[in-house]
């Protein structure tokens, strides 16, 4: 058995889901929309650029989730997930998770987006793992901090290792597939690299490797 491992955002995903939550806040009048909307575009280029500040923005993305009742933030998430994330589910990306599947690989996976935002949308797909950065959650609430190591560049190959530990799994004929620059770290680590609708970065770099280049688009 291999390990199957996905980004989400911009890979099985036509869109990145942590910057759509933020737009759909906005949408909604959840927060201060031109406020929120520059900082949201802020953060999204300096994540593109490779420069972002990850504490930075978590204290920035996790704070909605402080603001309001738990039972409210799964009703706007449940309304999320039909309005924003379901129409960029891409068949290519179901196809590709079957592909492992079927030759029985274990799914996995690896998000720097935080588990509020991403589990129900790991479950569209039908996959059972889930290593995303984990928002701090006392009392009944989310505090709008986080906990552990941010699932972020680095970050995702120390998170990965962790679940490696205490799983018993190891990377021996393992894939990754990622759109992002940002996931050179865990791409340089597995067996197979695959760089899904690369950005320029990424794409000169898998171009330079002889790594195998898809488009789920």
């Amino acid at each position: 058995m291999s390990l199957a491992i996905f980004d989400l955002d911009n890979t099985l995903l036509a869109g990145d889901s942590d910057y759509l939550w933020g737009e759909f806040l906005v949408e909604k009048g959840i927060v201060d929309g031109a406020a929120y909307r520059l900082a949201n575009e802020h953060f999204y280029a300096q994540y593109r650029d490779g420069c972002l500040d990850i504490a930075e923005f978590l204290r920035f993305a996790l704070k909605p989730l402080a603001d309001h009742p738990t039972e409210q933030l799964y009703r706007w998430r449940g309304q999320f997930i039909e309005e924003s994330i379901k129409p960029i589910l891409l068949p290519a990306a179901f196809a590709a998770v079957d592909k492992h599947r079927q030759a029985g690989d274990l799914l996995l996976v690896i998000t720097a987006t935080n588990r509020f935002i991403t589990e129900p949308i790991v479950k569209l797909y039908g996959i059972e793992h889930l290593i995303a950065t984990s928002p701090e959650f006392r009392d009944g609430r989310y505090t709008g901090d986080f906990e552990g190591v941010p699932c972020f560049q680095e970050g995702k190959v120390k998170r990965l290792d962790e679940w490696l530990e205490n799983s018993g799994h190891d990377l021996h004929g393992s894939w990754f597939y990622s759109d992002s620059h940002n996931d050179l770290p865990l791409l340089k680590k597995v067996s197979n690299p695959v760089a899904v609708d690369p950005d320029e970065t990424l794409g000169r770099f898998a171009e330079e490797k002889g790594w195998t280049v898809v488009s789920f688009r």
